[in-house]
């Protein structure tokens, strides 16, 4: 524990001293991330202005689940950022460089990719959540926090163990991107009323592709949304469960990988 811990230090210092050379590029990242969270709340919005009511939610219940998105959505993407693997990785051949290191490939991989400007998305959603839970007039004490700091740990282990298992499919193939871009694009379903879907897209959502616990059904505990409260509980189980699995995939892709020789 003291090993990776240093090591966490470690790329943490070389992080902070890249930024400082590159001043312009942390703000112009933060700029970036702020304007696709905005665009997005405005889609929400202006929605809004042509029904009353979305799948039977209010405009103040879907933002709120949206609030909640962004904040493990952000965490995910500040330090578990897989995107550029393959390329990174398999096609120029740095996975034998991690690997002849002594601490865990996956770790080296996350810890060399942080993003932590990303988590600007976080506090902006956890704001957004704070005003529409005073619009909702939901009550707040430790439980109702204590619930929700297990709900976000739950969403992001949801987050890394779907996108550790895809990047691990890179260790069979070597294309640059691979199913990483459309799984990408559905995440985004989980931060709308699953039941503004059809069935098969619940399904996919719940069991399949697990989205709707990194936004609507965690959401939901707060609400009285009862057709997904029910699934809120799960949310830190469905970590586990896909957390486990996409650890294990990594570690067998890693077992199988050849190198980059010619």
């Amino acid at each position: 524990m003291i090993f990776y811990t240093s090591l966490i230090w470690e790329y943490m210092k070389n992080y902070i001293k890249t930024k400082l050379t590159y001043r312009a590029d942390f703000w112009v990242e933060v700029l970036s991330d702020l304007l696709f969270q905005a665009t997005n709340l405005i889609f929400i919005l202006v929605i809004f202005q042509h029904t009353d009511s979305l799948g039977g939610w209010s405009e103040a219940e879907v933002v709120f689940v949206y609030g909640y998105f962004m904040i493990p959505y952000g965490i995910f993407m500040s330090f578990i950022n897989l995107w550029g693997f393959s390329e990174r990785y398999i096609v120029k051949g740095e996975m034998d460089r991690v690997l002849t290191r002594p601490a865990h490939s996956l770790f080296q991989v996350i810890l060399e990719n942080i993003d932590p400007p990303s988590i600007i998305g976080s506090f902006v959603g956890a704001v957004i959540l704070g005003i529409c839970w005073v619009q909702l007039d939901i009550p707040f004490g430790i439980v109702e926090l204590l619930v929700l700091i297990v709900m976000v740990i739950g969403s992001v282990m949801i987050y890394t163990g779907v996108y550790t298992a895809l990047t691990a499919i890179s260790f069979f193939s070597d294309a640059p991107t691979g199913i990483l871009p459309l799984m990408f694009n559905i995440q985004g379903y989980g931060r709308y009323p699953i039941t503004i879907y059809n069935r098969l897209i619940q399904v996919v959502l719940t069991w399949i592709a697990p989205f709707a616990f990194v936004g609507v059904y965690p959401a939901s505990y707060f609400l009285d949304q009862e057709i997904t409260k029910s699934f809120a509980l799960l949310t830190p189980v469905m970590g586990i469960v896909f957390l486990t699995g996409g650890i294990l995939f990594w570690n067998y892709g890693v077992r199988k990988y050849r190198g980059a020789g010619s």
